[in-house]
Formats: structure tokens, sequence, C-alpha cells
């Protein structure tokens, strides 16, 4: 018995290492194979099937005469024997292939040497190079292409470096004016410009290469037998992917012959035109000449007219605009003073029935005081509108019985809906009270007897529809016209119907502003309003309003419950007296707690003072360089859970863009009732609980928490001042975890206004500041307010070494640090370390 373990092992490992060998030549996308001295297969991977159609395992033992031919293997014979004679190289033959047409291959012979030095075989490597070649074939063909064309233009190709230098070999240049390489190398190709023509094209040249653009030029340059030529020069920079220039690649064009051919043309034409510039022909001429410059002036002075009409058409429209928006604005505010009066004076005379009548009949009148205002700003097309995606369909159906009531059994109703009617971008209230307006006018127009048609399309108003019309963009509309049978009107009438006070109708049966408030709202909202009539004929005005491709909003119901006020705290903003004073007192008698403001920066200073507040009420339109949008900016910044509304009756555009309310804003509109304004708040109020996130609830209520166990402390007010802007942050937010008010400033400059102003208890700055610095703030604090904590926040506490009666806080420093140290200031230390573990105690989500 023999143990042969040892033999069956390394067996096994061979045929693993074969395996292995072999999965990687398979997956290697070349030809490979190892021949042995006899020239027979020993190895052939899988490529060998994809060319040959022979698996490999066919081809292991075979001679290669065998598997290639003897006609191929004749070709490669050579080949094989200088490398079985030790020479590695890469030869490229014409190889078969299975689907009958040879292929172009290139390939690697490596001998094998043996230990002993012996070369038992060799490797074959192969790739397939006929894509390769094929491409090479192509490009010297094009290069031959441009090579001949260049020659038949007279063409010399040139090539720069970026910076515009001759770098390397120019055969093209060299050729052309004699220079060596040395000569022209770098800038030495200038040397062969006329002198005259040097200096400018010099100047382009550096031109264009500074600003990577095209190089086109014109000069003369000296050829190698001395001659002159002129020549027209073109380069082109190429560019990498990031825009920097690779290389300049340009041309010079001979046309010295093009140039002569063209001065002797010029000189027969002159000569020409002498000979037959005779007196008739002139008259002639100058006949034909004034016939078309008559023609011209007239066309460009009607042109100019209709310009100029237009012109005063647009500019009268927005003097009134603005005219409108303003008075709005001002009236707006009167009858909200009176409806606010109204309906307070409303509360203490219920029982009392003439009274009661007396007050509902002015209300009245404010109503229909806020409807002409309305309808004022609608033609300025200064109304905030609030557009929704709606589909006109369901308004105008819900709006029949409305119509119906309104003009009358004396009139039919059709209504025409074409299929698939696309949705648009409107405001739905609007666009019910234009259709309310265009059915009365009709009526009006028919006296009460005749037909009205109501239709719905869908529309596409192409370019040159859009080119003859003003203020018209190409593009799908949805179309909304209203036609009646009435009595028509002249083209002198349509070109006055949509100003505004204009009115066909009798004295005192109209106010002129219905068609004009359309018109505004159609056009503030994007859409083209068109009119068609003829006297006797009937009257039809389409409305055309812009297509929306989203899904139609989800229609909210109208709250109908009673009214409730609630117990937040409200600033209210407004610069009016009067409208101030009558809303502070609606908003008390609803219950809530009430402070206010006469603008926009004392408000900020109410918030910046620490008092809660739940909701802000502002006017939009008030004086200052503090606007309300900024406004309500800075007190998010400050109370991220403040709830915002606007009111105002003229918005400007502040928060109105596009006609639009910017989006993520609440608005009141002047004048309002008790009730609306009840309702807004409790809206806007809700909506902001409902904006909390669980994790700002948590923080609220371990805020809440924390401010309980502090009780023992009164809220004290810190000023800090530090210039880097995220140190300022983060100390502010550290010193409102620990239960303080914070008043932050970049400097002490902005700092001396907020001390000024706001009572401070502690003052926290740092030592190096813009302007004046840390020390001598602290100076002026301790003068204008003898009891004020100081504590030095800063890096160098060696430079306030000398400031003995303040507290030196060492940066970098943690929570608990900065609150001791402030309390310490005041001088409340022992109180120190309760607060801190108050503090650390709070949830970490806080802060």
């Amino acid at each position: 018995m023999v143990d042969n373990s040892g033999r069956v092992e390394a067996e096994h490992r061979l045929a693993a290492s074969e395996a292995e060998l072999r999965r990687v030549t398979d997956a290697v996308p070349m030809l490979i194979s190892y021949v042995d001295r006899d020239h027979v297969y020993r190895l052939a991977n899988a490529q060998y099937e994809e060319w040959l159609g022979v698996a490999p395992e066919a081809m292991i033992g075979k001679p290669v005469r065998e598997v290639l031919g003897d006609t191929v293997y004749q070709d490669r014979r050579p080949s094989f024997d200088r490398a079985l004679a030790g020479e590695s190289f890469i030869a490229q033959t014409v190889f078969p292939h299975r689907d009958g047409r040879p292929r172009r291959a290139e390939f690697r012979y490596v001998p094998h040497t043996a230990a002993d030095g012996s070369i038992p075989g060799i490797y074959v490597l192969g790739i397939d190079v006929e894509e390769r070649a094929e491409r090479e074939a192509e490009l010297g063909i094009s290069n031959g292409r441009f090579r001949t064309a260049m020659d038949a233009v007279h063409g010399v190709l040139w090539t720069n470096s970026p910076d515009g230098r001759m770098i390397g070999e120019q055969p093209g240049w060299a050729t052309l004016t004699g220079q060596s390489i040395d000569e022209y190398q770098n800038f030495g190709w200038a040397d062969a410009i006329h002198p005259d023509d040097v200096a400018s094209t010099i100047k382009a040249w550096t031109a264009a290469v500074l600003s990577k653009s095209m190089f086109v030029f014109e000069h003369r340059v000296r050829r190698h037998c001395g001659t002159w030529r002129t020549f027209a020069v073109r380069g082109l920079p190429i560019l990498d992917e990031a825009g920097e220039v690779l290389e300049w690649v340009g041309v010079h064009t001979d046309i010295t012959h093009q140039r002569a051919a063209e001065a002797a043309l010029r000189d027969q034409a002159e000569a020409l035109a002498r000979q037959v510039r005779h007196r008739e022909r002139a008259e002639d001429q100058l006949r034909q000449l004034n016939e078309t410059l008559e023609a011209r002036v007239i066309r460009e002075i009607d042109e100019r007219r209709q310009a100029e009409a237009k012109l005063a058409q647009s500019q009268k429209m927005e003097t009134v605009g603005k005219l409108t928006g303003g008075v709005a604005h001002d009236f707006n505010n009167l009858l909200q003073v009176v409806s606010g009066n109204l309906q307070l004076l409303g509360k203490n005379l219920e029982g009392n029935e003439r009274a009661e009548r007396w007050v509902a009949n002015a209300m009245a009148g404010v109503t229909r005081g806020s409807k002409l205002a309305a309808q004022l700003l609608a033609f300025g097309r200064r109304q905030a509108l609030e557009p929704k995606v709606v589909n006109v369909t369901r308004f105008v159906r819900g709006m029949d019985d409305m119509l119906r009531r309104a003009i009358g059994e004396g009139v039919e109703i059709e209504t025409v809906v074409g299929g698939g009617l696309w949705n648009t971008f409107i405001d739905p209230a609007q666009i019910e009270n234009a259709l309310l307006n265009l059915a009365i006018n009709a009526r009006d127009a028919m006296e009460g007897q005749g037909k009205l048609t109501i239709e719905l399309g869908n529309a596409h108003l192409d370019d040159s529809y859009a080119q003859g019309h003003d203020e018209v963009e190409a593009g799908q509309y949805v179309m909304l016209a209203v036609s009646d049978t009435g009595t028509g009107m002249s083209a002198e009438i349509i070109e006055k119907v949509f100003e505004p006070f204009f009115s066909t109708k009798g004295e005192g049966k109209g106010s002129g502003l219905g068609l004009s408030m359309v018109y505004g709202f159609v056009k503030q909202s994007g859409g083209h309003v068109k009119i068609y009539s003829e006297v006797g004929e009937g009257t039809t005005i389409k409305l055309y309003l812009p297509r929306a491709m989203e899904s139609e909003d989800v229609e909210v119901v109208a709250d109908a419950s009673p009214i409730s006020g609630g117990s937040e705290t409200v600033l209210v903003v407004e610069d009016d007296d009067e409208v101030r004073g009558t809303v502070v007192e609606l908003l008390t008698d609803l219950g809530y707690s009430v402070l206010k403001a006469v603008d926009a920066a004392s408000a900020l200073n109410v918030v910046e003072s620490g008092v809660p507040i739940d909701i802000l009420f502002t006017d939009v339109v008030m004086p200052g360089t503090l606007k309300s949008p900024e406004l309500a900016r800075k007190a998010k910044e400050r109370l991220p859970d403040l709830a915002v509304l606007f009111t105002s009756g003229y918005t400007e555009n502040s928060i109105v863009h596009g006609g639009k309310l910017d989006a993520g804003l609440d608005l009141l509109s002047k004048p309002y009732t008790r009730e609306a304004l009840a309702r807004k708040f409790r809206q806007v109020l809700a909506n902001r609980q409902r904006a909390g996130s669980p994790a700002a609830k948590a923080a609220r209520d371990a805020r809440i928490d924390a401010d309980r166990r502090l009780d023992t402390l009164a809220r004290r007010t810190v000023l800090l001042v530090e210039d880097d802007a995220l140190i300022r942050a983060n100390t502010a937010e550290m010193l409102q975890g620990s239960g303080f008010v914070v008043v932050d400033a970049a400097s002490a400059e902005d700092a001396m206004t907020a001390l000024q102003t706001v009572p401070i208890d502690a003052l926290v700055t740092d030592v190096n500041l813009p302007g004046v610095s840390g020390p001598d703030f602290a100076r002026t604090a301790r003068t204008l307010r003898p009891g004020v904590g100081i504590v030095f926040a800063t890096g160098d506490t060696a430079s306030v070494a000398d400031e003995t009666d303040a507290i030196m806080l060492e940066k970098p420093y943690g929570l608990d640090a900065l609150a001791a140290a402030v309390l310490a200031s005041l001088g409340e230390t022992a109180l120190a370390e309760p607060l801190t573990a108050t503090v650390a105690d709070r949830v970490p989500e806080a802060d």
C-alpha cells in the first residue's frame, strides 16, 4: 500500500487552478490561447467560439492547421516561430470569423519561458480591431479631403496654444513664409506680417484670445519668395467642458486675386455710373423716391398715431388705477371706522327696534360703499385675488337660480357647455361676480325680454391672434361667453365700454363700473376679454380665462356656526388712529387681550420686548421704512409660533404679486364686519395650532414646565452684543432656554438703541467689537443704567483684567457657565446652581 493523498490533493488543486484560469480567460473580452512547440492548441477561451463557431473544448489537442485551415495557418506560422524563438511582439492580421467575413485582428505573441530556460509554448492574445481600422481609414480619407480643400482655396492651416503662441511644428506656415521652426515659435510669426499691419493684428489677436471668441482679420503676409500677399484670417478656440481654451485652430486664405478683382469691379461700376447718370434718369428716380417717401411718411404717421393712442390709453388707465387704489385705501379705512362703531353700537341697542333699524340701514350703506371700492380696485387691477383651480361649469350651473332671480322671468336662459372642459386658475368669487354683472347688463340691454346664452368651451389663441391684440399671450384658455338679443352697440361705444364710469344706461341707473370691473379682473388674472356687437343684432362678450393643468381644488364650505372670540394676546398694528381704536374695541369685545402699535417699527419693539403674543394683526400699507411683510418676517423669526393676519383696503404690491395673494399669507380685506373678524381670527389661530409639530409641542410643554420651576426667579432681560452671527444666535438660544428675555445686536452702535428704549437687567458683550469696543460700551451702559450686570464673553480675558466689577466668561462656554455668569453679574449666585439644574432637566428637543 502507498499513501498517495498528497498527489491526489495536488491534482485537485491543479484542477481547481485550471478551472479558475478557465473562468478568468472566458470572462476576458479577447481571444486567449496557448500553443505548444508542435503548434497544437493546449488552451483556448470561450471567445474563440464567438469568432470561429468552434467550442474551446473541441480545439484542445488539435493542431492550428486543422482548426484554422491551411491558408490562415501558413500566414500565422512565421509568427509562431518568432515567438517560440523567444521574441515577444504584436502583429496585425486578417482572422476568419463565423459570419463568413474575415475581420482584422491584432495579436500579441508572448513566449512561455520555463524554469530551465526552455520555451515549451507561447501565449497568443487577440483583439478585434476591425472598427478601429475602419475609423482610421475614414480619418485618413477625411484628412486627405481637408488637405485637398485647403489647397483648393489657397488656405494654410495653423494651430496656437491657449495663450496665442505658435508652438511646435507648423508645416503649412513654414511653407508659406519660409520661416524656420525657431523663427516662428511663440510670437515669431509676427515677423512675417507686413510692418503696417503688425500692430493692428496683434491688438485684434490679443482681444480674441482674452475673450475666447472667434478671430476674424485681414492682413498682408510675406511669402517665402519675398512677395506680399493679402490673406483673410479666421481662427476659432477649441474649448473644454469647463469653457477653457485647449488650443486655437486657424486658417490663412489667400484673397489677393479676390481683392484685386473687387477693386477692378468697383472702378468699372463707378465708370458705368458716371456714364448713365443723365438728367432724365435722375428725374425719374427722384419722382419714384418722392412717391415712396410720401407713402412711407403716411404709414409712419399712422403707426405713430396708433402708438400714441395706445400709450395715452395705457397711461390713462394706469393713472386712474393708481387714483382708485389710493381712494379705495382711504375710503375703506373710513368704512372700517363706520362699520366697526356701528356694530359696537348695535350691541348696546338690542331691544330698541327703531335704533336697530337705523343701524341696519347704515350698515347697508357701508356694504354698498365697500362694493363700490371693490369695483374701483378691480378696474385698477389692484384687488387681492385668491385664485383656485376650478372648473367653471360647476359655478355656472350653481348660479342658475341666482341668475334667474336677478334677470327676471322675461329672459330665457340657455347654457351651452362644451365637452371635456379644462380647469382654469381663477378667483371663484370674482368670476361669479363677473358673470352676474354680464347677465344684468344683458338684461338691461334686452329691456327685460329676450334670450340670454351662456357658453363654455375650450379655446386656443394662436400667435397671430396674440400679435393683433394688446396684452394677450398665445396659449390655451377656457372661454366663457355671454350673448344677448338686445339692442347691440356701435363701434364708437364699444371703444369706450370698458372705461370706468362710462354707461349707456340712463342717469341714476348704473355706476358705469360693472364692465370695467369685469375687464380689470380678467386682465389681472392673465386672461383676455373680447366683445362682439352690432346695432340691432345683440352683443356677445367672451372672457378667455387661463387654463390650469392641475386638478380642481376642493371647495371649502363656509363656517355657519355662531361666532366666538378668544383669550389670546393680539398685537394690532395700524397707523390710522380711528381705525386702530375701532379694531381694539372690537377685539376687546371678543375677549382678546390687545396690544397696539402705530407703525411697524413700534410693533417690532413690542415683539422684541418679550411680551407673549399669539397673533399679529397688521395693516399692509403703512408709513415708515419698515414695511408690514418685513415686520411679519422678523416677528416670526423671534416668535416662531406667532400667527400673522394682514388687513387692508388696498395692498399695493406688498403681499400681492401678479394680481395674486402671496402663498401662505392670510388677508382680511377692509371693511370687515365683527363676524368676519371673529371667524378669520379663529381660522388663523386654528391653522397655527395644526401646523405645530409634535416636537414643537413637546418643546413648548417642556418650556412651560421649566418656567414653573423657575418661578422663584423673575424673568430678566439680557442685552447680547456679539459681532459673529453664529455665536450670537447660539448664545441667544442658550439664554432664552435658561428663561431670560434676549435682545441681541451685532455692534455697540446697534445695541445703544435697545439700551435706551428697553429695560435691560444684564449686558453680555464681546470685548473686540467693530466700532465701539465692549468695555467702552459697558461703561456707557453703567452710566445709563447703574444697576445693570456686566458679563464679558471673550477669549481674550487678559485685555479686560482691570474690569473688576464685571464677570469674565471665557470662550468657549456652555449653557451652565453662561447662565451662572449672568446670574452672578446680577448678584444672584445663590440661584445659579438651581437654575442650571432646572435647565438641564428640560427636554432636549426643546432647544
